[in-house]
């Protein structure tokens, strides 16, 4: 039998769970009856690198007003024009790292993610036909880079940490690697992911 290099992905994403959120870990927290959800894409862009696959994400600009200087997948708000969640996440993969659309192929979708922030996140996963270079968008991005799908599919690598936050202790996933610090919405995302595929 041949080996799938993206096996667990494919049973993440046929075995899928229920939705997930940054309150998680958090289940003190009160949610405001009649919120409103703004829908957003966010592309998980495999690569197939010289020994395994790789997962690409991004560091966001330090001279950023939200969220500066976080680990994140490509992605963002979806627009008016975009036809649904996957357009926008990839749209938004091209304006932020360069990445033609025509090289990705989506595997499929992952249960929604809710933010702290508002945000109803859909999790794109697509795996690159061939490698490209990364082309940064000045002043949204620091630094495009991969990490091995593997680290990210073995949940003994996340930790649970906590920070207070407005005012209250909130509990959030983190799975360092190397001097990445990757954490919240983009780690509890790849943690789902890395369960779904456990469990199948």
């Amino acid at each position: 039998m041949t080996h799938d290099p993206l096996g667990l992905v494919r049973a993440a994403l046929e075995n899928p769970a229920g939705a997930s959120s940054d309150f998680d870990l958090n289940p003190e927290t009160v949610l405001p009856e009649g919120r409103r959800l703004r829908p957003a894409g966010v592309l998980v862009p495999i690569v197939m690198g010289r020994d395994e696959p790789r997962v690409i994400l991004t560091k966001r600009s330090s001279a950023l007003k939200h969220h500066p200087g976080q680990i994140a997948f490509p992605g963002g708000k979806q627009d008016p024009g975009d036809a649904d969640v996957i357009a926008a996440a990839l749209r938004e993969a091209n304006e932020e790292i360069g990445l033609d659309p025509a090289l990705v192929e989506v595997m499929g979708m992952m249960p929604v993610h809710e933010t702290v922030t508002g945000f109803r996140i859909t999790p794109v996963i697509g795996r690159l036909t061939r490698p490209f270079q990364p082309v940064p968008e000045a002043g949204e991005v620091d630094e495009v880079f991969d990490v091995p799908l593997s680290h990210l599919m073995t949940p003994a690598n996340y930790r649970i940490e906590a920070r207070y936050w407005r005012g209250s202790l909130r509990r959030y996933y983190t799975v360092p690697f190397g001097p990445y610090y990757i954490w919240g919405a983009t780690a509890r995302i790849l943690r789902s992911i890395a369960d779904m595929a456990e469990r199948s």
